[in-house]
């Protein structure tokens, strides 16, 4: 116990209990030990300071508890209250907020490489019940015999499951190889993180960039497509001349092509 002055310099006693996580017992009645306390009515009527027995004393005359309800304050807070009562209401509350704390699961689904299309429907609809309940999911395809050299079939029906559950589920783990299985978590995506991930143009949160291919580099404006779906990125000089065709029966190459 440690003497701590006021404003008024008036030495009081400071409860100082902390420094420890070991659950604290309210103190009530003959169990407070400070010399002053500042006192609250039962309703709510601030009363002021004054010495821990006279506030008992208050307490008895009107067949009521004094219950330290801030000990930490600088002097000690105290309520005349029901003691009785007052635990039972705050039991009452601690159980209400128990039946609607939610406590969020890990489930989990398992594929097998080959699942046919309807199944896989099926388990993205259990993925969605899940999320929507608010509980993680670990999506796995697992491998037997030799499916266990070919892992890529794994990641290509999780790259399914993740198209069929876009703008509705985030990726807390991708995909990782975990023994004889390849799996990812997946969790329900909040209004708050939709706003903090930056949406790409279908809704989806933008993924990590990835180097540029030839495919990335836009064309010239006026020229027509690759075709045969090659890209390339030269682009022809609009102010060089072009180089006549010789006029045969059959196609040859020109000089500027020929190798």
């Amino acid at each position: 116990m440690h003497n701590t002055r006021t404003d008024g310099g008036v030495p009081i006693n400071r409860d100082m209990r902390g420094g420890d996580n070991r659950p604290r017992e309210t103190r009530v009645n003959e169990r407070i030990r400070a010399r002053e306390v500042r006192v609250i009515d039962e309703d709510g009527q601030m009363l002021g300071v004054m010495t821990s027995m006279a506030a008992l004393q208050l307490a008895r005359e009107r067949n009521l508890d004094l219950v330290e309800v801030s000990p930490m304050a600088v002097p000690p807070v105290c309520k005349i209250l029901d003691w009785g009562r007052y635990k039972y209401e705050q039991s009452k509350k601690e159980n209400e907020a128990r039946k609607h704390q939610k406590v969020t699961q890990l489930r989990e689904i398992r594929m097998r490489p080959r699942t046919d299309e309807h199944d896989v429907e099926v388990k993205v609809r259990k993925i969605q019940e899940f999320l929507a309940e608010g509980d993680k999911v670990k999506v796995s395809v697992v491998f037997r015999g030799r499916e266990k050299a070919h892992p890529e079939l794994g990641r290509v029906l999780l790259e399914q499951v993740i198209q069929s559950i876009k703008g509705t589920a985030m990726i807390e783990r991708p995909p990782i190889m975990e023994s004889n299985m390849i799996s990812m978590i997946v969790s329900k995506l909040t209004s708050s993180e939709a706003q903090k991930r930056p949406a790409t143009a279908d809704g989806q949160p933008a993924r990590p960039a990835r180097p540029a291919t030839i495919s990335d580099v836009p064309a010239a404006a006026g020229s027509p497509p690759p075709a045969g779906g090659e890209s390339s990125t030269l682009t022809p000089d609009p102010s060089a001349p072009a180089t006549p065709v010789p006029e045969h029966d059959s196609p040859r190459a020109t000089p500027s092509t020929a190798q």
